[in-house]
This record gives C-alpha cells, structure tokens and sequence, in this order.
C-alpha cells in the first residue's frame, strides 16, 4: 500500500526548495540557507519544543499560523545560529519571513521560519538579505536535497524520506525532511522536521494525525538529553493530489496516518543513527505491556540511560544496565516478570528471564553487540501493548564534539 520515493519534502505535488550557502557558514560548501514554497496555499499542524526557553523563530511561527488560521505557503531556515536567547530575535525571524514573502510575492504572514544552531549569539541578518533573492529564484521541484543539507549543523548526512499511497482512488505522496545529531531527547518533535503532503486534509485532522504519531515517533527518540530550544514539527497539506478532503476519522485517515508514521518513524531512526559521535543505532521494543503508555515510558527510560549507551558503545553485555533503566521508568510493572534479550544482524542472545540473568556465551554477545544496528527486546508479560524507542551509543566522539560547538 505504500511505496518509497524519492524527494523528500519536494516528493509531494506542488512543492518547491532550495538551498544555498549565505555566508553563515564560514565554509562555502555547506549551505547554510534554506527555503521550501507550496503551489498554493497549504493546512499547516505543528508541534514545538517543550523548553521553557523558545526560540524567536518558533514565537514568529506560532504567531503567524494563528493570523492565517492554519494556512502557509512558505518555510525560510537557516542553520549556524538559533536566533534563541537574544533581545532583537523576534524582530530578525519576522525579517526571515518579510525577506522570503518580498522575494516570493506573497505575504509575510504566510511565511514561516525556523533556525538551529548556536543559543545566544546575534543572527547577522545581512548574509539572508543579501541572498534571499537568489534562493526564492533557485526553488525547482527537485530541490529537496538542497534545502535538506541547509539545515544540517552537526549531522554528517542528510534525512529524507518519503512514500507514496492512494486515497480515494487518487495517488498521494507525503515526504519529509529533519535534521539532528545532538540536544535530542524525548518530549517534543527533535530538532527540526518538516513534512509535506499533497493530500487534501482538513486542520484539525492534520493536527490530530501529527500530534498522535509525534507521541510514538519523535518523543521516543533520545541522544543526550537535552531538549533544544528551537525543536519545531511542520506538516503541510496542500491538497492538490484532488482526494475527498478527510475531516473525520476513518478508513482514509488511517491509511493517511500509517503513511505520516512510516516517513517520521523512519526520520527518527536517522537522527538516531547519526547521533553526534555514534557508531550504533540502538532501538528497544517494550512488549507485552498493560497499555501503549507504559510501555513508551520503560522503553524512553532504557533508550536514554547513558551507562547503557556506553556499553553499547564497548560492546558489553552488561544486561543489568538494563534491568536498571527499566526499574526506575515511572510506570507500574513486576520486574520479576521482565525478559530481555540483545539482537542484530549477528543473532539473537537472551540475556534476562523473569528479572533474572542467565548463562550466555560472552563471545557471542560480542559479536552481536558489535553490530551497527542493536536492538533491545523487553517482554513485560503483562499485556499485549508494544512501542519502540530509538537512540545511539555514548561515545568518546560525542564530547569531543560538544567540547567545541560554538567553533
């Protein structure tokens, strides 16, 4: 029923972007300046950081969504400086959206705008007018990647994704984008994400669908933490894929939904997997859970624990770290009813029953633990509810990366 595609947040029909090097970033190679257009005017749901302290670009954001009742054409972004913690923000956000609307002949209300990078430094505003022009006449269909790679701060490769399914006889399409690598933790959206659809849905569908695959995608992710001030979720529906517009739940809204849970799903493995420093994508099933909430909560709490991402990073098959995330998660459980077992590629090797550890062979656990790829399955033996949680491994690199940040 869905197919992958390519495109990323330009798969979608109607969708334009580019992306291009202002000057932010000091090496010319790496674009620092972003901007993706729809056709026509889009539904836009979104979801933001949980921190206290917000980012002017979000304030602009959420401001200018409420005077459009919903509706953008338009996100600008740029990587290097978060725009956060500065007394002219919110004035150099909303001159991102009047630049971008002037270069696009629409209005600065339907302009969105969203930054990531350094907190607490003054956002230069002369590099984005000095090539706003530009990047609104470089926007092509095919766009995608350049916008993708303009919103990348420590991440080493660019996240996209994207997959088509019909709905009511017509072909839609859905893509996405995000960036991330560190000051991910659950309690939000992670970082910066934004995601495009042609199909026709009404507002508060939209939002709905995004809140609910937000609660078991994006907020059971964790690298390091840390909740970022700037995380921002943005999802656009600009209708010109002609289905029957969905303003109520049902079949096309679950077909809708399934499609919004593969792209974010698979968005929020590849900013696990390119944790700052990584070297192994982790992912922990807690299964046989009384209730879908319980078992989010105990595998967020094993997925986050920072002696259990070392020993992934070692390799070691130190089942106890487990079992210790696992007792302090917030929910009620027996522990003495918990299975765990370690499993890649490499194989499977139980390592805990009924809250307990059993013999297995070191030098297997070795190697499969040795994989890129390392999955973590708890069995709660109390119900049939599941949810997944995904992060990386804790490694000497992570430090050596955030030792020097602001460079």
């Amino acid at each position: 029923m869905y197919k992958v595609i390519d495109g990323g947040v330009c798969a979608a029909k109607g969708y334009k972007a580019n992306g291009l090097n202002c000057g932010l970033n000091k090496n010319p190679d790496k674009n620092d300046l972003g901007l993706y257009v729809s056709d026509v005017p889009a539904k836009t749901a979104g979801v933001y950081t949980t921190n206290k302290v917000k980012g002017a670009p979000i304030l602009v954001t959420k401001s200018h969504l409420e005077k459009t009742n919903g509706v953008a054409r338009a996100v600008i972004m740029n990587s290097k400086n978060a725009n956060t913690c500065n007394a002219d923000g919110v004035q150099k956000a909303e001159a991102m959206c009047v630049l971008a609307a002037e270069a696009l002949g629409i209005s600065a209300d339907d302009v969105l705008v969203a930054s990531t990078g350094v907190i607490g430094q003054i956002l230069p505003i002369e590099p984005i007018e000095k090539n706003v022009s530009a990047l609104a006449e470089g926007i092509t269909y095919d766009g995608n990647e350049r916008a993708a790679t303009a919103i990348m701060t420590t991440d080493t490769v660019k996240k996209e994704y994207a997959v088509e399914f019909e709905l009511d006889g017509k072909v839609c399409r859905l893509g996405g984008m995000a960036k991330g690598s560190g000051m991910i933790h659950p309690n939000m959206a992670t970082t910066l994400n934004f995601i495009t659809t042609d199909a026709a849905v009404s507002a508060g569908m939209l939002q709905k669908a995004l809140s609910e695959i937000v609660k078991v995608t994006y907020n059971c992710l964790s690298v390091d933490g840390d909740t970022s001030t700037n995380d921002t979720i943005l999802l656009h529906a600009n209708g010109l894929a002609e289905n029957t517009e969905i303003t109520a739940e049902g079949k096309d809204y679950d077909i809708f939904k399934e499609a919004l849970y593969i792209v974010m799903s698979e968005l929020t493995k590849m900013l696990a997997k390119d944790g700052e420093g990584a070297t192994k994508l982790l992912e922990c099933t807690v299964s046989g859970s009384p209730d879908v909430d319980t078992a989010i909560i105990v595998a967020k709490s094993v997925i986050r624990s920072p002696l259990l991402k070392c020993a992934m990073f070692g390799a070691d098959a130190n089942w106890g770290r487990v079992l210790c995330a696992i007792g302090y998660a917030e929910a009620e459980f027996d522990i003495n009813k918990v299975d765990v077992d370690f499993r890649s590629n490499a194989g499977v090797l139980p390592v805990c029953r009924n809250g307990a550890g059993i013999e297995f062979s070191e030098e297997l656990a070795k190697e499969i633990l040795s994989e890129e790829d390392i999955f973590i399955d708890v069995n709660l033996n109390l119900g049939n509810a599941e949810a997944k949680a995904w992060g990386c491994d804790l490694t000497y690199d992570y430090v050596k990366i955030n030792g020097d940040y602001r460079s």
